[in-house]
């Protein structure tokens, strides 16, 4: 579907679901807040929308006929570099912790439950953008033993390695790493990559972790530590 308002300049976010009174809602408050909005009501809508023109980011519904979204995130994540990620917030009527993680393991950058707030999932729009944008001062390098992040070209590198990371991943280990033997708590963690805090939610901090830790802790000695009954802490073995 065509973009309402294609003089509108903002980033620029596609809407993908199949019920037609969701995206218009949202193509409604994403523009009212200066966004560039299109929408699609499929998956195969979605493909074709992404490969005309790679949006900013990309609101996904999940259950949708033929191409559900989590087939749509697979065939996007394939075909994508690590410099072309487009960030994804999946849409869904399911709540199963399973399905978050298995949205979190295609990539996705957050995980909204219908029925849901259109002002919260704004605020989620905005959040994420940031993150995927970065914020940092440019120029700035931060290390830790043999680990290297360089705030400028969004490069990781442990050992020499140079590591892929996701907007969110990336984030994350900036964080853990601008706190480097601080041990930090879940709360802490959440409110400070993700914005706000995910009530109860501990299972999307623990995936992203397990993640960075497959990409990171590759290389020994392991830097991504937990501390039982509080949070983590990114430090040399003890």
């Amino acid at each position: 579907m065509a973009n309402d308002d294609p003089s509108v300049g903002g980033p620029r976010v596609l809407v993908v679901d199949d019920e037609e009174h969701i995206t218009e809602l949202l193509a409604m408050a994403l523009g009212y807040q200066g966004f560039e909005v299109e929408r699609a009501a499929n998956g195969r809508e979605a493909l074709d929308a992404v490969a005309r023109r790679a949006p900013d980011l990309l609101v996904l519904d999940v259950m949708m006929p033929e191409l559900d979204g989590f087939e749509v995130a697979r065939r996007l994540r394939r075909d994508e570099g690590a410099a072309t990620r487009i960030p994804i917030i999946f849409l869904t009527a399911k709540d199963a912790t399973q399905d978050k993680v298995e949205g979190l393991r295609l990539g996705s950058d957050d995980y909204v439950t219908k029925p849901f707030s259109i002002e919260e999932l704004v605020e989620r729009v905005k959040a994420v953008l940031r993150r995927a944008g970065g914020g940092a001062a440019p120029g700035a390098k931060l290390a830790f033993a043999d680990l290297e992040l360089d705030e400028e070209t969004r490069d990781v590198w442990r050992d020499g390695r140079l590591i892929e990371l996701t907007p969110t991943e990336f984030k994350l280990l900036h964080y853990l790493l601008a706190n480097a033997r601080r041990v930090l708590t879940r709360d802490q963690i959440l409110e400070a990559v993700w914005d706000y805090t995910f009530a109860g939610n501990a299972s999307v901090l623990e995936t992203y972790i397990s993640y960075l830790r497959q990409k990171v802790d590759a290389t020994d000695p392991p830097l991504i530590h937990t501390v039982r009954g509080v949070g983590y802490a990114l430090r040399l073995p003890r």
